[in-house]
This record gives C-alpha cells, sequence and structure tokens, in this order.
C-alpha cells in the first residue's frame, strides 16, 4: 500500500499532493494503523523536486492532525461515560475512575502536547481529553502545537534523506517501538504501585 501511496504522489500535482497530506494526517487519529508519518516524510521528499514548499506542507500537515484530534475528542466526549463507565470494564471501579479524572484533569493538557511523540496513545488521549471535557479551544491549540512540533521534524527528516525511504521508515518504526516499551513500562509501574496501595489499604 505504501508503494502504491508512493506512486501516486510522484504522478500528481501539487494540489492532489497536499490534499493527500491532509487526509493521511487527519484519519491517524481515528486509525492508529494509518501510516501517516512515513506519508508525510515521503511528501516532504518531493519539495525539492515539485512546488511544494515547507510551510505550506507543514501548516496543511498540522491542520490535519489537529483536526483528527478534535474529531476523537468529539468521539470521546459524546461516548466516553457510555463505553468507560457504562460498568462493562470490570477491572474499572468508581473509585478508579474519580483518581483517573482528577489526575487527567491536572495532566491532560501536558498529555496533548505530548501527543504527537506518543505513537501507539494519540487516539486514546484524544479520546480521553473529549470524556473528560477538556476546554476545547486549549485542546485544539495544545494539539496544533503538538503536530506542528512533530511533523517540522519529520518533514525535515524527509528532506534531508530524500527518497530513501527504507530508511526513514526505519527510524520511524524504531522510535515507535521505543516510545511504546517505555509507555508500557511506565504504566506497569504505576498500575503496580497503585494496586500495591489499595493492597494496603
Amino acid at each position: 500500500m505504501l508503494e502504491d501511496i508512493i506512486l501516486y504522489m510522484g504522478s500528481v500535482g501539487p494540489v492532489w499532493i497536499y490534499f493527500t497530506l491532509f487526509f493521511f494526517s487527519f484519519v491517524e487519529n481515528v486509525f492508529p494503523p494509518s501510516p501517516s508519518d512515513v506519508v508525510v516524510v515521503v511528501g516532504a521528499t518531493l519539495i525539492a523536486s515539485t512546488s511544494l514548499g515547507y510551510i505550506p506542507v507543514l501548516i496543511i500537515t498540522s491542520i490535519g492532525s489537529a483536526l483528527g484530534f478534535i474529531l476523537m475528542y468529539y468521539f470521546g466526549k459524546l461516548f466516553g461515560d457510555k463505553v468507560v463507565r457504562s460498568g462493562k470494564l470490570k477491572f474499572l471501579t468508581n473509585e478508579d475512575l474519580s483518581k483517573t479524572d482528577i489526575w487527567f484533569s491536572r495532566y491532560g493538557f501536558k498529555l496533548i502536547l505530548a501527543n504527537r511523540f506518543l505513537p501507539g496513545t494519540r487516539s486514546v488521549i484524544s479520546f480521553f481529553s473529549g470524556m473528560y471535557e477538556l476546554e476545547l479551544g486549549k485542546t485544539f491549540l495544545f494539539a496544533s502545537i503538538s503536530a506542528f512540533a512533530w511533523n517540522a521534524i519529520i518533514i525535515y527528516l524527509g528532506m534531508m534523506l530524500g527518497n530513501n525511504i527504507e530508511r526513514i521508515d526505519y527510524y520511524l518504526s524504531t522510535y515507535s517501538t521505543i516510545i511504546i516499551i517505555l509507555t508500557v513500562i511506565v504504566v506497569v509501574i504505576f498500575a503496580g504501585r497503585f494496586i500495591k496501595n489499595r493492597t494496603k489499604e
């Protein structure tokens, strides 16, 4: 599929390339397996050989990412309570949710700022941002800043590495794997402490 996208982007005009970059940046929040970061990097490799510009690519991909974040925010706002607080998730008690409410309200905006740098958790963060009804304007602003910072890096990476897509894909995959492993370790540590404290109580 990725090869088809690369061939497509190299054969169409700038308007359609911009549209493709916007689409994949937007859809990643809704469909996390989407190879959005690689597609953005591929688009960046075309900046030198087409009329694409670094700033337009950066703005379009960042807006797409932020709007996708807000879509999942609304999903969380509309369906979060029905999914999470329905009682169907037996491992979550009302006490757990109350503590999570306080924790996410306290650190939610910091998570939004970091969300683009946390592969595998982007959709979760946007969903819970809506579920906990964080301020919409501030949420969109922080999601945009996060997307802008991340995209600035990977677009520059694409420009520097050129058409060496395999190398780019390797770097992004390695980074994603490391972050996911670190995230799992942190979650396990906090879960262990939480369970230990509850056991004492």
